[in-house]
């Protein structure tokens, strides 16, 4: 994975209380109790859950000094959105329930910075579904609620695929969805394919690591690179007790944004992430270290690999 960084100066606008997302259940028929927040606007493509509307206000504690909300807090967004979706397409037929974890994110472009007080509204769209993977597609969008401005923040692709409630390594099938057009369906095969051998190509090749040299020279790569360690809490993981991959993708921005910032020495913004590809799990209680990393950024770290028969 690449992260590319804007360096920016922008102003910060009015600084706005944001309130505490409410929480519903996801599914009527789960056997489980997981509780996703309602600011994600979720509509499913051929489901049977329609549409719904909803936002929720950047606070502070979303953005950096500069009042400009972190990639790494709208891309968690994302992946929740797109989890609601997926999960609840998933549990939509009578068998054994389930979670849709994240397996894949194609490019994502951060079209404009979104900024302290704005309103950010996420939907998520399913497009296509395979035997055992759901494409979601996301689309973000900022409303300035003073004066009524919105703008199309973000656009993403992601691919989930649904595990078992009894056994976090047992892949189930997913229902299949109704296509209004036999051509939606076929681009959405072709798509499948596509993000399919390019994931089979990266699977096992590893980012290039640059070793930090002594006292590097201002401007170099050994210069800006940082390195983070989080330890995996309760608050990270889903039921079965592994990382969300919104989580893993926040960490990943954060580590990239403190070496853009270091070495642009000034406030930047995150402007596109290039295809993720998660390969395995990352469990509770364990330390995660991100990958030293310098201005193009390669990181292999997630929730799980995408399984097809």
């Amino acid at each position: 994975m690449k992260l590319l960084a804007w360096a920016l100066r922008l102003r910060l606008p009015g600084l706005t209380a944001g309130r505490a997302p409410a929480w519903e259940r996801l599914g009527p028929r789960s056997s489980a109790r997981l509780w996703l927040p309602r600011w994600a606007s979720v509509r499913a493509f051929g489901s049977k859950y329609g549409p719904s509307a909803s936002g929720r206000i950047m606070r502070p504690d979303d953005a950096n000094v500069a009042g400009n909300v972190h990639g790494g807090t709208i891309l968690k967004m994302i992946e929740e959105a797109g989890v609601i979706i997926s999960t609840r397409h998933c549990n939509s037929q009578n068998g054994e329930r389930c979670v849709a974890v994240l397996a894949r994110v194609e490019r994502t472009d951060f079209l404009s910075p979104m900024c302290i007080g704005e309103v950010a509204h996420v939907s998520a769209e399913i497009t296509y579904t395979s035997k055992h993977s759901v494409e979601v597609q996301v689309h973000v969008m900022s409303e300035n609620i003073l004066t009524g401005t919105k703008k199309l923040t973000n656009k993403a692709t992601l691919w989930y695929v649904p595990l078992s409630l009894k056994n976090v390594d047992k892949v189930l099938e997913v229902p299949p969805v109704v296509y209004s057009r036999q051509e939606q369906e076929e681009e959405g095969r072709r798509r499948y394919e596509a993000q399919k051998l390019e994931r089979m190509e990266t699977k096992w090749r590893n980012g290039d690591i640059v070793q930090p040299g002594l006292n590097p020279e201002p401007n170099t790569v050994s210069y800006s690179q940082s390195s983070l360690i989080h330890l995996v809490g309760p608050s990270d993981c889903t039921l079965h007790g592994f990382v969300h991959g919104g989580v893993t993708m926040k960490l990943m921005d954060e580590v990239a944004g403190i070496v853009a910032a270091r070495h642009c020495k000034t406030n930047i913004v995150t402007a596109s992430v290039d295809a993720i590809n998660f390969h395995d799990k990352i469990r509770k209680e364990m330390a995660v270290p991100n990958p030293q990393s310098s201005l193009l950024c390669h990181h292999h770290l997630g929730a799980h690999d995408l399984h097809e028969q």
